[in-house]
């Protein structure tokens, strides 16, 4: 007679196929280095000490591999940064090997773009090979808003685009003033002296009306009052101070250094006064890129564009992530149980930071 049959369960589908990393263990090993700033080869040694063998080779795969795999979830992420009413853009240098047509020496650049609702937001890095303008003048293609970016040039263009309006930075105006009392040796404190001085006062008096705003939570209609009413006439004083500072200061000096980049930004800066879902500068994408200049301190560069870009579209995961109040490693564990059940769009959907279910993933699903 026939016994009984064994029957063995399928082995269940991977984002990576064939690999003999757990969920667990590749979740680890990529925030180690995209949230902790852990090269791979110091990881390599790590797992050495304690008999695991696991090469920067192995590791750098799983992170492109993983990288391939959310395609489809950056396209959906970038939707939804083009979908909120504010987008704030920012970049920094980077090196990579092996570029085309390029020195190993030349510099690169990883870009980021925060947008989305103040609620849920999205942030997406992209790796160029350039500062050109053409970067954000692609991804921002049909975007109607505000756009809030430094003063470099490259973002000229948004000046002059139909439906976006361009935002300043009070951080960079602020910086220039901050670089003449520096060289001028005087107290970084309050009391402030010469034009500097004054300048910085008109800027600590526009923030504390938006300290004060926020301590009270004024938004919207109630925000934008408190604005016209207190800051609008800080803001006309400044304005012809600079003016006349302007004509009695060596336009080569640090001094005339910073009062030309704040007139020449003014039409930018004082958007804010008349927007009430936005800030008076551009900390966000700083502060949202700070964690990529972190790790390139560690880890100084990538090998090819192709790690470059990989670790873009990690990054974008990973600080979208932290931005929804989830941990990086458990939301990373989950995505790779999860990815290869998803078949529709609503299933990836449900995949992005923004829409995961918190419950249901395993560990502490919060930010502390």
């Amino acid at each position: 007679s026939e016994g009984p049959t064994v029957a063995i369960a399928p082995m269940p589908e991977q984002v990576i196929p064939k690999c003999i990393g757990t969920p667990g263990l590749i979740a680890y090993v990529l925030v180690a280095k995209f949230v902790d700033a852990l090269p791979f080869y110091r990881q390599e040694k790590q797992f050495l000490r304690i008999g695991v063998e696991i090469s920067r080779a192995t590791m750098c795969s799983w992170a492109r591999k993983m990288a391939e795999s959310c395609e489809i979830l950056l396209m959906m992420l970038r939707k939804e940064i083009l979908s909120g009413p504010l987008i704030n853009i920012d970049e920094t240098p980077t090196q990579v090997f092996n570029e085309p047509n390029k020195s190993n020496t030349t510099k690169s650049y990883m870009w980021v773009f925060r947008g989305g609702t103040v609620e849920h937001p999205g942030i997406l890095f992209k790796y160029h090979p350039s500062r050109s303008g053409d970067v954000p003048a692609t991804f921002l293609n049909g975007y109607q808003g505000v756009v809030q970016t430094d003063g470099y040039s490259a973002y000229s263009f948004l000046d002059v685009v139909q439906g976006i309006l361009h935002m300043g930075c009070w951080v960079h105006v602020r910086r220039k003033f901050m670089d003449v009392v520096k060289a001028a040796g005087k107290p970084t404190g309050k009391k402030k002296t010469g034009k500097a001085g004054k300048a910085l006062s008109y800027i600590r008096k526009l923030y504390k009306i938006e300290k004060d705003a926020k301590a009270i939570n004024l938004t919207g209609d109630a925000l934008l009052q408190e604005r016209q009413d207190k800051a609008k006439p800080v803001l006309d004083e400044f304005k012809k101070w600079l003016d006349a500072t302007v004509e009695i200061t060596p336009p080569q000096s640090l001094l005339g250094k910073a009062v030309n980049y704040a007139l020449n930004q003014w039409h930018r800066l004082v958007i804010y006064a008349d927007t009430a879902h936005v800030t008076p500068d551009n900390n966000m994408a700083e502060n949202t890129i700070r964690p990529f200049v972190i790790g390139r301190k560690n880890w100084l560069f990538s090998v090819t564009p192709e790690g470059a870009a990989a670790s873009a579209a990690l990054y974008s995961l990973i600080e979208t992530a932290k931005a929804n109040g989830l941990e990086p490693y458990w939301y990373f564990r989950y995505l790779l149980e999860k990815l290869p059940d998803a078949m529709t769009e609503d299933d990836y959907k449900a995949l992005l930071p923004q829409y995961l279910d918190k419950t249901k993933l395993a560990g502490p699903p919060h930010i502390a």
